[in-house]
């Protein structure tokens, strides 16, 4: 079983009809030999390890294997793996397979092989043997790991932010963090250069936080606010009454059609 990739879960299944598709089942020892782990005489029922290196919902990877007897407590950060079999199938209780998984970020190493072979064969390194289980011995193999680095994703500048800038003949400045903007006091007796620049009832004027400065030409048009408010002032908003008599039609000459 040649793996390049850390396995992230480790299983019993029955056989291939029980197995799940992103599962592989070990079928045959590395001699040749049915890796079925229940033995017996005219025995029908079968019990297969499966493995994946398909990345699970949260990245965990293998870190380590074990097998326990059964009266050995269950270490810290190991688990019983998992089961894919059918009903009328056992689990060997007399000895137990465990798994700890751990994040692939936070884990130096992570299992890569498990390999199954019969019980006096021996495997040199880089397998280390984990024990034995039904007349087979189990081998696994470790690499070093490491988390993908995130990529980071390119920044699409559009059309709009590109246009923040209103000086379009020269080009568009890095934003900095800048302090904000001082606050114009009017002078004594007049009014401030710019209503833009006066600061409201809580300190705090229309421009402070903006990282650029207003165009000249856009300053000469807020200066000249007051004059166009000041002709909106000479508007003389009509009635009801007003309107009806203004614009009154009777359509005489639309009745007088119809009637010849």
């Amino acid at each position: 079983m040649e793996i390049s990739n850390p396995l992230t879960n480790l299983a019993w299944t029955s056989g291939q009809s029980t197995c799940p598709k992103t599962h592989t089942i070990v079928a045959a020892t590395t001699e040749g030999a049915s890796a079925n782990f229940v033995k017996g005489f005219n025995q029908k029922s079968a019990l297969y390890l499966c493995y994946s290196t398909t990345p699970e919902s949260t990245e965990l990877v293998i870190t380590d294997v074990i097998i326990l007897s059964e009266k050995s407590p269950l270490p810290v950060g190991f688990a019983f793996i998992g089961e894919y079999i059918d009903a009328k199938v056992t689990v060997p209780k007399k000895k137990r397979l465990c798994a700890n998984w751990s994040p692939i970020h936070t884990a130096g190493s992570a299992v890569s092989e498990i390999k199954l072979t019969v019980k006096n064969k021996q495997l040199g390194p880089p397998y280390t043997r984990i024990g034995d289980m039904s007349g087979l011995a189990l081998w696994c193999k470790k690499v070093p790991v490491s988390a993908p680095k995130p990529t980071p994703k390119p920044r699409n500048i559009t059309s709009g932010i590109r246009g923040l800038s209103l000086d379009t003949s020269s080009p568009a400045q890095p934003s900095t963090d800048l302090a904000p903007a001082p606050v114009v006091s009017p002078k004594p007796g007049g009014k401030s250069p710019n209503p833009i620049y006066e600061a409201g009832i809580y300190g705090v004027s229309a421009i402070d936080g903006i990282p650029f400065t207003i165009h000249p030409m856009f300053e000469s048009k807020a200066a000249g606010n007051d004059i166009i408010s000041s002709n909106f002032r000479d508007l003389r908003i009509k009635t009801l009454a007003d309107i009806e008599n203004e614009y009154n039609y009777g359509f005489v000459v639309e009745r007088t059609a119809c009637a010849r």
